[in-house]
């Protein structure tokens, strides 16, 4: 099966193909087009001609064409499911809630089209502004670069075009080289949803030769990238002018206070470790235990643990399947290894099993250590014990990242104390920091990024505000 690109409303055969393969089972899913130069500046082109198209079309359209993306999408809900389960080895059940999560941002695209709103300016609060009635009008930015990666190949997608067509923008997309096919799927959706022509381009080939191109040509007025920080910082020294919004890596943690009720604290972390096999922006891979709780919750945290399932991505029961790439299974192998050489405990897992990595805990891990300080991006989780939740305030604080953190605890007085002095994007009280729904504002500061998704506060950074100012003396 071969798969072409999407420019300009065709589609559209390449000299090159690449092949692609199931990270789980090694099948061949499809032959991808490997897209040039030439087909990049295509889609480009495309995008740069179909802006007016986009910014002259009522709102209420926009919407409408948002709307029906999203229903067509839930209609092929199982489809699409087993499309992001073979190609990014992700369990089908986790599979399935990407995609309705899909649906959802979708919608909350539709309804953000229909509230764009200015504002009133009151001139004559400044002496000289007598006579003067003045306001604000947002408009579309034009031609939006999205580069999204592999680990949510349908939702980070839409949290990108979504806001961008909702404001009235065109795209030129680059999906990971490992899962177009989700990307390639919607596309289908846009153009029977009634999308015009050029208004979504999905170009798949190299990310260093694509991506760069798109970063680079001054016809594309914003890049959005989800990604590592390397590349991330990469994009912004290249992006000169444009506006850029970076969801880049993290170490996310959570903090236990010795009050808690163990029981619902045990089966969330779990969740939030090893869902996805650990591959989500903000993944659990920091567990800072109060001492009095510290023995009960590892203890329960391997019990918990024991119960996952690994296998097939297809299997309705499988919890963790393969890691995307062999190279990702063995570096995880040598940073647990690292771990274990220097004083760390392995309280479960440090094994694999072909490309599955074993739900991996440890325990007395410095946080020098890689495991700890880096993007561990697989199943892994430390768990280390404090004395006071300052401690555990400064721990997590103790990061090059900083998106998310979670914090359980009973006294009103330690959550709020947490949430001014964590310094990350978003503070999660009494639950994991691997929370996340379509509408809230996301996104994190240091190295873990610059600027916000979720649909409303992704379309700020894609439109421009425009003063209007009528001098009626």
């Amino acid at each position: 099966m071969k798969k072409q690109l999407f420019i300009n409303g065709e589609w559209k055969t390449t000299e090159e193909y690449s092949s692609l393969y199931s990270p789980f089972s090694g099948e061949l899913l499809a032959d991808v087009g490997y897209g040039s130069r030439e087909d990049i500046n295509n889609a480009i082109e495309a995008a740069y001609e179909a802006r007016k198209v986009m910014a002259e079309m009522p709102s209420h359209e926009r919407a409408s064409i948002l709307e029906n993306v999203a229903n067509l999408l839930k209609e092929q809900r199982e489809q699409a499911a087993i499309l992001i389960a073979k190609e990014a080895g992700k369990p089908l059940k986790t599979a399935r809630a990407e995609v309705d999560r899909t649906v959802t941002t979708y919608k909350f695209a539709a309804e953000e089209a229909k509230r764009i709103y200015g504002e009133t300016v009151p001139m004559d609060a400044a002496p000289g502004g007598e006579g003067r009635i003045a306001y604000t009008v947002n408009e579309p930015i034009g031609v939006v670069g999205a580069i999204t990666p592999f680990n949510f190949p349908m939702n980070l997608v839409a949290h990108k075009i979504g806001p961008a067509i909702a404001a009235g923008n065109t795209v030129v997309l680059k999906p990971a080289g490992q899962t177009p096919l989700s990307s390639l799927l919607l596309a289908e959706l846009f153009e029977k949803a009634g999308l015009p022509a050029g208004a979504l381009n999905v170009v798949t080939g190299s990310g260093a030769v694509l991506g760069d191109l798109l970063v680079e040509d001054d016809r594309v007025k914003k890049i959005s990238f989800t990604g590592s920080p390397e590349v991330g910082k990469r994009i912004r020294k290249k992006a000169g002018l444009k506006k850029v919004t970076l969801e880049l890596g993290s170490n996310s943690a959570v903090i236990i206070d010795k009050d808690v009720d163990l029981e619902k604290v045990v089966s969330r972390c779990v969740s939030g470790a090893f869902s996805f096999q650990g591959q989500v922006c903000i993944s659990l891979q920091r567990i800072y235990v109060h001492e009095q709780q510290y023995e009960s919750f590892v203890s329960e945290l391997v019990k918990a643990t024991l119960k996952l399932k690994l296998g097939d991505p297809l299997d309705e029961a499988t919890d963790v399947s393969a890691l995307i790439h062999p190279k990702d299974v063995e570096r995880a192998l040598n940073w647990i290894d690292e771990a274990k050489q220097q004083g760390a405990t392995v309280e479960l897992g440090g094994k694999a099993e072909g490309n599955i990595l074993h739900p991996t805990i440890l325990t007395e891990v410095d946080s020098r250590l890689k495991v700890s300080c880096e993007e561990a991006f697989a199943p892994i989780v430390i768990v280390n014990k404090i004395s006071s939740i300052s401690e555990g305030i400064n721990c997590v604080n103790d990061s090059s990242y900083g998106l998310q953190a979670g914090i359980y605890t009973n006294d009103i007085h330690t959550a709020l104390d947490a949430t001014q002095k964590l310094h990350v994007g978003g503070v999660m009280v009494n639950d994991i920091p691997t929370f996340r729904v379509d509408h809230m504002p996301y996104g994190g500061v240091k190295e873990s990024g610059v600027g916000r998704e979720g649909v409303k506060y992704a379309m700020k950074e894609m439109m421009e505000q425009k003063l209007v100012v009528f001098n009626r003396n």
